[in-house]
C-alpha cells in the first residue's frame, strides 16, 4: 500500500506595504491609480510574446497568494505587455521527457507539471486564481493560445480585443487541453462550442460565434481593452461586496446537482448572510442613497456551511504571517 499523503500547506506569507514596487521578473504588479485597490498584474516577457513558463507559473502563484490574503486587495485586472496577451507555453522549454525513464514519475502523481522540471504547469495558475477569493478580470489586448487563454477561463470576467485571436490548440500538438480548461471551458461557452473549438485546434478572432459566452465584451481597438477592463474594476470594487461575488461564484461551479439541491444550498447561504456587515451596510447604504462601504472579507463573515463540498486540497492557502506586511 503506497504511503498515504499528507496535505500542502503553504506557508504563512508577508503581505507588501504597496504591489508597486515586488521583484518578479515575469510578472508585473501594480495598484490602479483611480483606485488602489484594484491591482493590476501584467504577464511580462517582452520579446517572448509574454510565453508561459514555470518562473511565470511561480510568480502569479505568489501574487494571487497575496491577493487572497490581503484585504486590501478588492480585484485584479491580469493583462500582457505589448501586443500578445501571452503565446502560450514557451515551446523553449521543453514539455520534459515524458513518463519514461528509471526517474519518470508515475502517471497518477503527476499533476499538470507537479513535482518534475521542465514541463508546464497552468493547473496550478489555474487553480490559485480560481482559489481567490476576489473577482478577477481577464483584459486580453491581443492574441492569446493554449494556456494563455486557458488561464482566463476561472477568472470573473473577460474582456477581449475584437480581432485577438483566440485558440486552444492542443490537438495540432499531440496533447490534451489543461489548466482545469475541461471543467471551465463548456460551462463558458457551450459543450457544442467547447467540441468545435478543442477538435479542430484552430485559431479564432475574440468576435468569433465560437467563443459567444465567454468574453463580456469585445473592444474594437486594442488601446481600448485595458481602459474598459480598469472601469469595469472599478464600479465591481466601489459597489459590491466581494463576499457576495465569492460565495456566488462558488455557488454555480460547486452546485448541488438539482434545482431542489440547489434550493436547499442557496437557502441556507442567504440565510446566514443576512445580518452580516456587508449585508448591513448595503441595505443601509440604500436606504440612505449612498454609496456602499464594504469590508467584509470570508474570513471574517460566518458562512458555516462553507465549504458545502468536499474540499480537495491541492494547493492549501496561505495565511498572512503574524508579522503582518513586509517593508518592501
Amino acid at each position: 500500500m503506497p504511503p498515504k499523503k499528507t496535505p500542502r500547506h503553504k506557508p504563512d506569507i508577508l503581505l507588501p506595504t504597496s504591489y508597486n514596487n515586488l521583484k518578479f521578473t515575469q510578472i508585473r504588479t501594480q495598484h490602479h491609480e483611480k483606485e488602489p485597490s484594484v491591482i493590476i498584474l501584467t504577464l511580462y516577457r517582452p520579446g517572448n510574446h509574454n510565453a508561459f513558463t514555470d518562473t511565470m507559473r511561480a510568480e502569479i502563484e505568489t501574487a494571487y497568494g497575496m491577493f487572497d490574503a490581503d484585504e486590501r486587495v478588492k480585484c485584479i485586472v491580469v493583462t500582457g505587455d505589448g501586443r500578445i496577451f501571452c503565446a502560450g507555453a514557451d515551446l523553449d522549454e521543453g514539455f520534459g521527457e515524458g513518463v519514461n525513464g528509471a526517474d519518470a514519475e508515475r502517471v497518477q502523481d503527476h499533476r499538470d507539471g507537479l513535482l518534475t522540471e521542465n514541463r508546464f504547469r497552468g493547473g496550478r495558475v489555474a487553480l490559485a486564481i480560481h482559489h481567490c477569493r476576489k473577482p478577477s478580470i481577464a483584459a486580453l489586448q491581443g492574441s492569446a493560445v493554449g494556456i494563455g487563454i486557458t488561464m482566463t477561463l476561472p477568472m470573473n470576467i473577460r474582456i477581449a480585443y475584437a480581432s485577438a485571436k483566440i485558440g486552444f490548440v492542443f490537438s495540432r500538438r499531440g496533447l490534451i487541453m489543461e489548466a482545469c480548461s475541461s471543467f471551465f471551458l463548456p460551462r463558458l461557452i457551450g459543450h457544442s462550442r467547447a467540441m468545435q473549438a478543442v477538435t479542430t485546434g484552430s485559431t479564432y478572432l475574440a468576435s468569433h460565434k465560437v467563443w459567444d459566452g465567454l468574453f463580456a465584451e469585445v473592444c474594437d481597438k486594442a488601446e481600448d481593452v485595458l481602459p474598459r477592463a480598469l472601469e469595469v474594476a472599478e464600479d465591481v470594487v466601489k459597489n459590491t461586496s466581494s463576499v457576495s461575488t465569492y460565495l456566488m461564484k462558488e455557488l454555480m461551479y460547486r452546485d448541488a446537482g438539482s434545482p431542489e439541491g440547489q434550493h436547499l444550498l442557496d437557502s441556507r447561504v442567504i440565510y446566514e448572510l443576512f445580518g452580516s456587515p456587508d449585508n448591513t451596510e448595503g441595505v443601509k447604504s440604500f436606504m440612505e442613497k449612498r454609496p456602499a462601504n464594504f469590508t467584509g472579507t470570508m474570513d471574517k463573515t460566518n458562512v458555516t456551511g462553507y465549504p458545502w463540498w468536499m474540499p480537495i486540497d491541492t494547493l492549501g492557502r496561505p495565511k498572512v504571517a503574524p508579522t503582518g506586511r513586509a517593508k518592501i
